[in-house]
């Protein structure tokens, strides 16, 4: 049955979406979205959803009458219309007018709460907008009105009077003219105050000062950000009470060159530690040219002494083709299986694989050597499901050890092509010292990095970049470029090269905190 969802998506950081929320959009047929959603959010729809951008979070009344028509014609046409709405969609929102609408056409809808940015943001600034001893009122004000147009209906003598917090939505032209109000009808410009920028991102930015040093502050800035400010004696506690803009990696900027499906654990860390993580996949996975070999493989897996898994790719490959065909897990009853990296490992036992071999190193000659001391490799079957890219060097030591080995290509991996899937200009970004930290989590990647920017253009662009590798095959490919390792990690995995990547910040930089005082 239709219904069109009005989905509060929170100011910015897209965990603070409701799981009701996250419900109603993953059901949704259609998407419409404002400017200011996260496009992280997007991906939790389904895939075939249709989705619209409807432009900026609070639109003109002929942009918002269109929006509104055309979210009753998709509820019409027998479809779930999830509406993506910045913040709440009944605080200083354009929410009520669509619900409204929606009524008087007679199409079934929900509204679904988001945090509202008055609330969010001062919380990750480290701000509590109520707190005791900070007053006993907390207002919140609208300062998004057209054209720098001070809100006529605002009685600023009775704000500036109220012993509480202030908490004012403030677009880049209205904020001088909020600050100045305050002031001269009678708040305290001695009061505490703070202007944060793009709250809950990664790149927000706190200024703290005086009403007076903050008035002056933004108009030097000739600042265009919209922000939100916070006036009240509460805004002291933050010295005490950050945390989001205190951690180890914040406002970082750091390259993921991961494939998507595999990025995300990598993603998340990197954000969970306050970095901004760029996603731009130097490759992707793809299914093998010929699945014969590797179906024959499966087929014949019970006859096998060992498997030897490199990856966690292999893994999915393998085990994905062998429950294609008649036969389920069970046939792997008596095989034993190596993981190389606890990555992999955690692959197998997602499928309920328990794995016999973990080499402590990840290189071919610490798994040959860790096998030759499990049991004499002569003679062996074995199997090693891998990429397409180059030989294989466990299967060459192995067929030197007398073992009878299998190779299949279970997966290629094949250069990502940026323009074509939407992802940032990196060479810009780079070009630009925008990028703080590049990261590589395999060979392949570095070599396709090298491809699609030049060799010379990506070892010239490194050398002033941090670049972090997540174990020695790796780095000896970036060596081969040119390209020179920064930081890599004692383990190889992928907490262990976020761990490395903030202990390598700890050590070098000092400052950086995103915050300056106003003047």
């Amino acid at each position: 049955m239709s219904i069109v969802y009005l989905i509060g998506a929170g100011p910015g950081d897209p965990g603070l979406l409701t799981i009701r929320g996250l419900q109603c959009l993953e059901s949704a047929d259609v998407v419409l979205y404002d400017h200011l959603v996260p496009p992280r959010l997007l991906r939790s729809a389904r895939p075939d959803a249709e989705k619209i951008d409807v432009g900026v979070a609070a639109p003109q009344p002929l942009e918002q009458e269109a929006i509104c028509y055309l979210l009753a014609e998709k509820a019409r046409e027998g479809r779930i219309v999830a509406r993506l709405k910045w913040g709440d969609p009944f605080v200083f929102d354009s929410g009520g007018s669509e619900a409204l609408f929606l009524h008087e056409q007679g199409v079934r809808f929900e509204v679904v709460p988001g945090i509202p940015a008055g609330v969010a943001v001062p919380g990750y600034a480290g701000i509590p907008i109520t707190y005791a001893g900070g007053g006993d009122t907390l207002t919140f004000i609208r300062g998004h009105e057209d054209d720098g147009k001070m809100p006529t209906s605002v009685d600023w003598p009775s704000l500036a009077r109220l012993d509480g917090t202030l908490v004012c939505y403030a677009g880049p032209q209205q904020l001088p003219e909020i600050l100045r109000a305050l002031v001269s009808h009678g708040r305290p410009a001695e009061d505490s105050a703070a202007v944060i920028y793009n709250g809950t991102l990664p790149t927000q930015e706190t200024i703290v000062g005086t009403l007076d040093e903050i008035a002056k502050t933004v108009a030097r800035s000739n600042e265009r950000r919209a922000a939100i400010l916070v006036v009240g004696r509460v805004v002291a506690l933050r010295d005490h009470l950050r945390w989001f803009d205190a951690r180890p990696l914040f406002g970082k900027r750091i390259l993921v060159t991961r494939p998507k499906p595999q990025a995300t654990e990598l993603v998340d860390r990197l954000e969970a530690m306050g970095a901004q993580a760029i996603e731009a996949p130097m490759i992707r996975i793809a299914p093998p040219e010929d699945y014969g070999p590797l179906d024959n493989a499966c087929a014949r897996a019970g006859e096998f002494d060992w498997i030897v898994f490199s990856s966690a790719n292999a893994v999915e490959a393998f085990v994905d083709r062998l429950l294609e065909g008649p036969q389920d897990l069970r046939c792997l009853n008596g095989v034993k299986l190596c993981a190389v990296g606890p990555a992999t490992a955690e692959r197998l036992s997602r499928h309920g694989l328990k794995v016999d071999l973990t080499p402590p190193e990840y290189r071919a000659d610490a798994v040959l050597g860790a096998l030759s001391d499990k049991t004499s490799v002569k003679g062996l079957k074995v199997l090693v499901p891998r990429a397409d890219i180059g030989r294989d060097l466990l299967a060459d030591g192995l067929h030197k050890q007398g073992a009878d080995v299998t190779e299949v290509i279970a997966y290629r991996t094949v250069v990502a092509d940026p323009e074509r899937e939407g992802e940032p200009d990196i060479y810009r970004m780079l070009l630009e010292r925008r990028i703080d930290v590049v990261t590589f989590t395999s060979a392949s990647a570095v070599r396709n990095f090298v491809r699609v920017l030049g060799a010379e253009p990506a070892a010239d662009l490194l050398r002033t970049t941090v670049v972090a590798s997540i174990g020695p095959v790796t780095a000896e490919a970036a060596s081969q470029s040119g390209i020179q390792t920064t930081v890599m990690p004692p383990n190889y995995t992928v907490p262990a090269l976020v761990d490395a990547i903030a202990e390598h910040f700890r050590r070098e930089e000092h400052g950086g905190t995103g915050e300056h005082r106003g003047e």
